[in-house]
């Protein structure tokens, strides 16, 4: 195999104008080494894809592809989310490049791992997670919930990689593989592992982040797991069948047992057994219908078919 592959690095970026040219330079360094080392030809690139920045994101892309064509840009119309950025950018550069590697703009995937995710794909793996061996720097709640995530996420039945994120390395023929997957409710994280073909896994130590804020807050975490479970898994809806079931059986023993009482004529006060079980019912189906509901609302927005982005400006040459 020839090993001077075309190498095209992904970022999706969104309000990263602290973080961006210190990335820029550190990329650039890695790029010669991996250059010189005959890793990669010297076609290679690195695309920033700005998602609909609200800072001066988009004005640096321009400026570092400026001097340096090394460095692409697409810019997105509008805001779309991490996910629909990714897309954007991994479909964008497929149509040139051999081998594509996706990680965030924030500094905390180690592109020191890059050179391993190459030594995986020239053993023939089409896929390699980048995956973190620990969460020492993270916080006790940010530790604790993610830990949560996969664990939920397995137990629902989604093949996931524990610990990996959206740091992972793809070949043009897994992107042919993905472009077919039309869903409008996207967890890439799910979607890649069943694509297929041989992958391998690359660890790495995930650092603290650069410059700047998270673009992932709890209420977003907690949008994104919900994503995770209900596109690829209905046992949340198999469970409130389970429930219902379950709760259908109590009842039949409630009313035997309360014909019984009345026969035998023991008139036994209810009202506080009734109330609980009043609110008790009335709040599981509540419960039970939002779940139904959310699926419902994922196939509303499947059915529309609506586009995943648009690019509004390019700097592909």
């Amino acid at each position: 195999m020839n090993k001077e592959v075309i190498l095209y690095m992904v970022i999706p970026c969104y309000n990263e104008e602290e973080v961006l040219l210190e990335t820029t330079k550190r990329l650039k360094e890695k790029y010669k080494n991996l250059i010189s080392n005959k890793l990669i030809s010297k076609e290679s690139k690195i695309l920033y894809v700005d998602d609909g920045s609200k800072d001066k994101t988009w004005s640096l892309i321009e400026s570092i592809h400026k001097n340096n064509n090394t460095f692409l840009g697409i810019k997105l119309s509008r805001n779309k989310g991490h996910q629909n950025a990714l897309v954007a950018g991994l479909l964008t550069a497929k149509s040139y490049a051999d081998v594509i590697i996706s990680m965030d703009a924030d500094l905390q995937d180690d592109i020191h791992a890059i050179d391993k995710m190459l030594e995986e794909y020239y053993k023939g793996n089409e896929i390699v997670y980048g995956v973190r061996n620990s969460r020492k720097k993270d916080s006790w709640f940010k530790k604790t919930t993610a830990q949560s995530f996969y664990k939920l996420m397995k137990i629902m039945g989604v093949d996931v990689i524990y610990n990996h994120a959206d740091f992972r390395l793809t070949s043009r023929k897994v992107l042919d593989c993905f472009e077919n997957y039309k869903e409008v409710n996207l967890f890439l994280r799910g979607i890649f592992p069943l694509i297929g073909y041989k992958s391998s896994v690359v660890y790495y130590e995930r650092d603290k982040r650069f410059a700047g804020e998270s673009k992932y807050p709890f209420k977003k975490m907690l949008s994104f797991a919900c994503d995770g479970i209900t596109s690829f898994s209905i046992k949340p809806l198999r469970m409130v069948l389970i429930l219902g079931m379950i709760i259908l059986l109590i009842s039949i023993v409630i009313m035997i047992y309360s014909l019984v009482v009345k026969i035998m004529g023991k008139v036994v006060p209810g009202w506080t057994f009734i109330t609980i079980s009043i609110w008790f019912i009335g709040g599981l189906q509540m419960l039970s219908i939002g779940v139904i509901g959310e699926y419902i609302g994922k196939i509303y927005h499947e059915t529309k078919q609506r586009p995943r982005y648009f690019i509004e400006k390019e700097l592909l040459k």
